[in-house]
């Protein structure tokens, strides 16, 4: 993947849109120092960003990581190669993606795990007050069941995620 290139191709799209840097920053949400920064090959655009530029410029994303427009031909050859790039290019360690995909996955559950802490706080309040042992039993047993399920949920999603065979030993 040469950097420069993908630089100068998105400075051409632009320019075919007649948007300066600022504007082309304003529409998709980044300063016009860091669309230089692509445009001079410094650096790479996420792939959020590539997808935002994809749409507004009506190219593909394969088409922006060569640097250039594909021809049919050229299109699955380039697919194949610009995933590999990228892949390689992942600054993540696996214990990194381990620990992304645990805190996104926690984020997004959030209110399902106060729900589930708040009924098992009721059902221990509710033990103690009445002075009902198996309610007291039953918490406790909720506490273990929810611990065991957010547990297994989150390693099931982390290995969805995370394990993509590109592991890195750093």
């Amino acid at each position: 993947m040469d950097l420069v290139q993908i630089g100068k191709f998105i400075a051409q799209l632009r320019k075919e849109h007649e948007l300066s840097q600022e504007k082309l920053g304003e529409i998709i949400g980044v300063t016009n120092k860091t669309i230089s920064r692509w445009e001079t090959g410094t650096y790479l655009p996420s792939a959020e960003m590539l997808l935002s530029m994809s749409k507004l410029f009506d190219v593909s994303i394969n088409e922006l990581l060569s640097g250039k427009r594909l021809t049919q031909e050229e299109y699955k050859v380039a697919a194949e190669e610009n995933l590999r790039q990228v892949v390689k290019a992942s600054s993540f360690t696996l214990k990194e993606k381990i620990a992304f995909y645990k805190k996104k996955w926690l984020k997004e559950h959030i209110a399902a795990m106060c729900c589930w802490g708040i009924g098992i706080i009721t059902v221990l309040v509710m033990g103690i007050i009445l002075t009902l042992p198996f309610l007291v039993a039953a918490a406790m047993l909720l506490l273990l069941v929810g611990h065991a399920w957010r547990n297994n949920t989150i390693m099931a999603y982390v290995e969805r995620n995370a394990f993509d065979g590109t592991e890195r030993n750093d």
